[in-house]
């Protein structure tokens, strides 16, 4: 990631200055006014109120040796600007100039501002915002002196303004608008895998991105957060479960058209910050009142409860895609949202590592095939599974599922193959074409990297690791701790489905995955409603499980067939032949393994897209 400060050439810390600021300085609101008329300014001593994410600008045609950027808000008595970090002065200052920390700026330059910056939102509405201009610091014309202020030594009479937070409980984050700032804290029960998306379509810049969720007591739903990385890697590669983590500058992201309890999340800003448990410590923000609510409720929580409630890594379905398949075009061409089956084997091929895609097909769905737990485990292993009995329901048939499944293994022996039975549902139309296929990609298979496992305190630095991107920097072989993933404890435990989608003119067809996430203790980490809308996908993740024990007296979650199979057979025969347009969540694992999940199903009627002549 080139926006994050890595390396040696990055100064962890300057020490604060010892220098004489009773001096003649000017402040922010004379320097507005008066800048024109000088050639040289007078120092300035500021606090600063909000930091960016650096920024890089190389290009591979331009020759520049540190080509960064940072933006701040920096604030006196008289009010606020920006002020930009250039080049060499970001690794040399950008770790130690933080929100809080007072400047003392000599040799500076003053430039008008740069008019399309993202502007964070203040915390105090009676400051005063000088947009005008900005302050710009770099290591030449003039060669800017930069000095720290250390907080015991600011004085009263210099008036500078405190930081403000804007600190919303989960209770309050309901009633927020759209795109509203704010700030949070909580306890993290959750914390996905570290994936990327490309900044534009056809470039090869990356974001850097993780999903969280985190709980403060005033709600049993959690804080849902969409964490892009802030220029603070050792606090991003280190979020897990059980940490106290605080976002700033946090936005509100939520569909007032679609159900709007469902959709409501937070995500990062340009100006966002994150901290966790061990960076706490001299942050402004720990003398807040909902803060200090916050530790006084954690105080109260048993930590073992919470524990069993604690998710790291897995796939991760959300946002859901919206009802309505013209809103998921809306930013996009119809032509170039929609991909044909027969394309995405060349699309898969084309993803980076740890590269999220969100891909839409036109197709029927025409088979499904439910793998067990002890299939699921040894396809999650990268094994291929033991032969599995099938059954093939058509969909001119009448009989249950469940009654022809106990028909089957009554013939079948009494073995621990039981558990790996399949059962499945195939179209008279996937029948006939099946074996005149042109082409027919497979993959459904599912990785230890898809399974959100149980998080486990002994073996954190391990599951950190192993849900963060490839190491930076050579880790020795004796640091590491010899367990392999597919060890830990997932959360559900109920298997999965193969989804066989053909293609419209029934020559091309790619079998995908289905994980039924729902069946975690912690019913907000995967609420069932996001599905309520799509029948199909919804009863396949209303599976209902039982426990059976296996032969190394562990137990594991077995499908129970009486519940919700004939509404999966009837919700499939309902799209029998029927065109649909499937969303695809696809990720880049690395090596050769790619993960291809069903998300979401919307009917060609509903999603109005024209069948094809």
């Amino acid at each position: 990631m080139n926006e994050d400060p890595s390396g040696d050439v990055w100064v962890a810390e300057q020490p604060p200055a010892r220098v004489d600021v009773d001096g003649k300085l000017i402040s922010l609101g004379q320097l507005e006014t008066t800048w024109r008329s000088r050639i040289h300014f007078r120092p300035l001593l500021v606090r600063v109120l909000h930091k960016s994410r650096l920024r890089y600008y190389g290009k591979p045609e331009k020759k520049m040796d540190m080509p960064y950027q940072a933006y701040f808000e920096v604030a006196d008595g008289s009010g606020m600007m920006s002020m930009v970090l250039w080049n060499s002065l970001c690794p040399e200052w950008y770790n130690s100039i933080n929100v809080g920390t007072v400047l003392l700026l000599e040799q500076y330059a003053v430039k008008d501002s740069y008019p399309f910056k993202t502007q964070p939102t203040p915390r105090d509405s009676q400051m005063k915002r000088f947009t005008t201009i900005e302050i710009s610091l770099n290591v030449r014309n003039p060669p800017t002196k930069i000095s720290i202020i250390s907080e015991e030594m600011v004085k009263p009479e210099w008036g500078l303004p405190e930081v403000k937070y804007r600190f919303v409980t989960r209770t309050e984050l309901d009633d927020l608008p759209n795109n509203h700032s704010c700030d949070v804290i909580g306890l993290v029960t959750f914390v996905g895998r570290v994936e990327r998306t490309r900044k534009k379509e056809d470039g090869e810049d990356f974001w850097l991105y993780r999903w969280a969720h985190a709980i403060d007591g005033t709600s049993d739903k959690p804080f849902i957060l969409e964490i892009f990385a802030t220029s603070q890697p050792d606090v991003f590669e280190r979020i897990h479960p059980m940490t106290y983590l605080v976002c700033t500058q946090m936005r509100v992201v939520r569909d007032l058209s679609e159900n709007p309890s469902h959709t409501i999340y937070l995500t990062t800003s340009n100006e966002s910050q994150i901290f966790i448990t061990g960076w706490h410590k001299g942050q402004p923000y720990t003398k807040d009142t909902k803060v200090k609510n916050f530790i006084q409720w954690t105080r109260t929580q048993s930590e073992a409860n919470q524990m069993r409630k604690t998710v790291i890594g897995g796939y991760y379905p959300f946002p859901r895609p919206p009802n309505n398949f013209l809103k998921y075009c809306k930013n996009n061409k119809v032509e170039s949202v929609l991909k044909a089956i027969g394309e995405l084997g060349e699309e898969i091929e084309g993803l980076h590592y740890r590269e999220h895609k969100r891909i839409a097909i036109q197709g029927i769905i025409s088979a499904i095939r439910y793998i067990g737990c002890s299939s699921a485990a040894e396809d999650a292993s990268g094994v291929e599974p033991v032969q599995v009995q099938h059954l093939r329901i058509h969909s001119a048939a009448k009989r249950t599922l469940h009654k022809s499944y106990q028909e089957e293994i009554n013939d079948a022996p009494e073995t621990e193959e039981m558990t790996r039975t399949c059962s499945s549902w195939q179209s008279d139309l996937w029948a006939q074409v099946k074996d005149k296929l042109m082409k027919y990609l497979h993959h459904s298979m599912i990785f230890p990297e898809s399974i959100p496992c149980k998080f486990d305190y002994m073996y954190k630095d391990l599951l950190m690791q192993q849900y963060n991107l490839h190491a930076a920097v050579h880790q020795p072989k004796e640091t590491r701790i010899d367990k392999n993933i597919s060890e830990f404890k997932s959360t559900g435990g109920f298997g999965y489905y193969e989804v066989t989608v053909l293609g419209i003119n029934h020559d091309v067809a790619i079998d995908v995955a289905f994980l039924p996430l729902f069946g975690h203790e912690d019913p907000h980490l995967f609420p069932v409603e996001e599905v309520e809308n799509d029948p199909l996908l919804s009863c396949m993740s209303c599976i209902s499980s039982c426990q059976q024990a296996t032969g190394n007296g562990t137990f594991c979650d077995v499908f129970s067939l009486s519940s919700k199979t004939d509404e999966i057979v009837k919700a499939a025969m309902d799209l029998d032949s029927k065109h649909v347009v499937c969303i695809l969540d696809v990720c880049h694992l690395g090596d050769d393994k790619v993960e291809v999940f069903l998300s979401k199903i919307y009917k060609t009627v509903e999603a109005d897209v024209p069948d094809p002549v």
